[in-house]
């Protein structure tokens, strides 16, 4: 057991602790910003490529591939949670494997697809930066990595506006909720950068909107593989 505080093992303690709330959470609705704002945030993003075959990274129990399977969209799921890969087989609209971030960044995944995706799944450090060394070689030619993340800005709060590790809050959530995971803060500089070294190229930065605050509930990075033809063209 890692006794650290802040690592992305933590991260995976608590997500396995979790499991079954947040599946229940999702399902019922019990989220009120995915409800309104980024669930179909990242869904227009994905479909906005047109993509025939996509891996969700971080897939947990499995909605995303459910609402792109519904769109004619072939969906691989991978997470590291037995509980949430076995929930996510139970629902279907997809295939689904356990296997961890580290063993994606190993080259364990074979798999060629249109779109990588990663919803509010990458809160680590090194754990993320190995994804984005692999998502390359996961994409075919003009494919498109789809990145929603906490809106850097709006979730920075009272600490400064700097790269780190954070605690962790259930805050909000039912109280069957326990261990908060910590996660790892990046500034927008920080992803962009994050990005451009992972041989990307951005095409499309989103920040949905609040209707109500009008505030961005999150933002959105969506990148291709720099020797891939320009976004556009």
């Amino acid at each position: 057991m890692n006794s650290e505080p802040f690592s992305d093992t933590k991260i995976v303690e608590s997500w396995g602790k979790n499991a079954l709330p947040w599946t229940a959470a999702v399902r019922e609705g019990q989220i009120e910003s995915r409800k309104q704002i980024t669930d179909q945030a990242i869904i227009d993003a994905i479909l906005r490529y047109l993509p025939l075959s996509v891996l969700d990274i971080g897939c947990g129990e499995g909605w995303l591939a459910r609402e792109l399977a519904a769109r004619n969209v072939h969906v691989v799921g991978t997470d590291i949670v037995p509980k949430l890969v076995e929930e996510a087989r139970r629902a279907g609209g997809g295939d689904f494997h356990m296997l961890s971030y580290e063993k994606i960044a190993a080259g364990k995944l074979k798999i060629s697809v249109d779109a990588v995706v990663c919803n509010f799944a990458l809160l680590g450090k090194e754990s993320v930066e190995g994804i984005f060394r692999a998502v390359p070689s996961l994409l075919s030619k003009n494919g498109r990595f789809v990145v929603q993340t906490l809106h850097p800005v709006m979730a920075c709060g009272d600490f400064p506006y700097r790269d780190g590790w954070r605690e962790g809050s259930w805050a909000g959530f039912s109280p069957d909720f326990s261990n908060p995971a910590p996660w790892y803060f990046r500034t927008i500089q920080s992803w962009i950068k994050l990005f451009v070294d992972s041989g990307f190229r951005l095409c499309e930065v989103r920040e949905p909107l609040d209707p109500n605050t009008q505030n961005p509930a999150s933002m959105i990075f969506i990148g291709e593989r720099a020797g891939d033809t320009p976004c556009g063209a």
